[in-house]
């Protein structure tokens, strides 16, 4: 009998994940009967009062599992060290708010059985934000264009993974893994193809999104998957070095044959400095923003550190020391 694995990765969401599992195992007790299944919880250092609703879960019901990590690893390492951690022959992976359709868990593993081993939802709209919306929409784009690899509007990763998948992802020495690159980098071998559905809004509680997380998953898609960041860089401050190189010669010819009339006085040095300065420090933060991806990967911090997990087994659960 094949075994679906779903992977819920939480942070502070007490209110959710009860009705989750209980929505997820109903899914997979009514659609899926002939599949078996472990559910995998992996909690980033909740404060709210969820640990202890996972570990009653767990104890209730063993084909549902949490980890435990020691801190907040962040929204990228922590579903991503769950997903190598699963042991069914497919993997899903979904948001703890309900924003990602439990429905569509039967869809996914329908498409699977087809010979998809990537089924990637895809957001056609959403019911949350009009604005933000709009900004994602617009991100997506951006970052498309800018990519050598064509990446996957709408994507957060919430899909479906085959184990052969899934064994790549543990096959990579990557410190900030950014799942949605990833699956856009190497899912054409894996003949995958996009289930379309509308983002439903949050059942309980608050996004953890902000303003600082948001620009951290935008600068690390940026940095990871594209040059164009360096490129703009060189080209405009190639461009700025030969404008004023040009106008530094005109004056200076200027005031050498009109002498006795030149009276430009300090502005063209003012709004020259100015302008130089500011390109300098634009291209300085995109520099360093890069150099930033570069030091957390030599650093090569783990994963995920854990703190305990509950409902694995020796036979089946794979050895953290290989992830981290």
């Amino acid at each position: 009998m094949k075994k679906i694995s779903i992977v819920i990765p939480c942070f502070n969401e007490v209110d959710n994940v009860e009705p989750l599992s209980f929505a997820v195992s109903n899914v997979m007790q009514e659609a899926l009967s002939q599949y078996e299944y472990e559910i995998l919880f992996i909690d980033n250092c909740s404060t709210d009062g969820t640990r202890e609703k996972l570990e009653k879960l767990c104890a209730g019901d063993k084909r549902i599992k949490a980890i435990f990590n020691v801190t907040n690893f962040g929204q990228f390492n922590s579903p991503f060290y769950a997903m190598c951690q699963s042991t069914g022959d497919c993997t899903i992976c979904m948001c703890c708010d309900f924003q990602d359709p439990v429905e569509l868990i039967p869809r996914f593993v329908e498409e699977w059985e087809k010979g998809h081993k990537i089924v990637s939802g895809v957001k056609t709209s959403s019911k949350e934000n009009r604005f933000i919306y709009f900004l994602r929409s617009v991100y997506y784009k951006l970052i498309r264009n800018m990519s050598t690899t064509e990446m996957i509007e709408h994507f957060t990763g919430f899909g479906l993974y085959d184990k052969t998948f899934i064994a790549i992802l543990r096959q990579l020495d990557d410190p900030i893994p950014f799942i949605r690159g990833i699956v856009a980098e190497y899912g054409h071998g894996f003949n995958r193809i996009e289930v379309e559905y509308e983002q439903a809004r949050r059942r309980a509680g608050k996004t953890h999104n902000n303003f600082y997380s948001l620009y951290d998953a935008a600068m690390l898609s940026f940095t990871s998957y594209t040059k164009v960041g360096l490129r703009i860089a060189t080209f405009l401050g190639f461009i700025a070095s030969a404008i004023s190189m040009g106008v530094a010669v005109f004056y200076l010819i200027y005031k050498l044959t009109h002498w006795y009339t030149f009276q430009a006085g300090n502005a063209p040095m003012v709004i020259g400095i100015f302008l130089l300065g500011s390109l300098q420090l634009l291209f300085i933060g995109i520099l360093g923003e890069y150099i930033l991806n570069i030091n957390t990967r030599v650093i090569n911090r783990p994963l995920v550190v854990e703190e305990k997990r509950l409902n694995f087994d020796d036979d089946d659960s794979i050895k953290k020391e290989e992830e981290t």
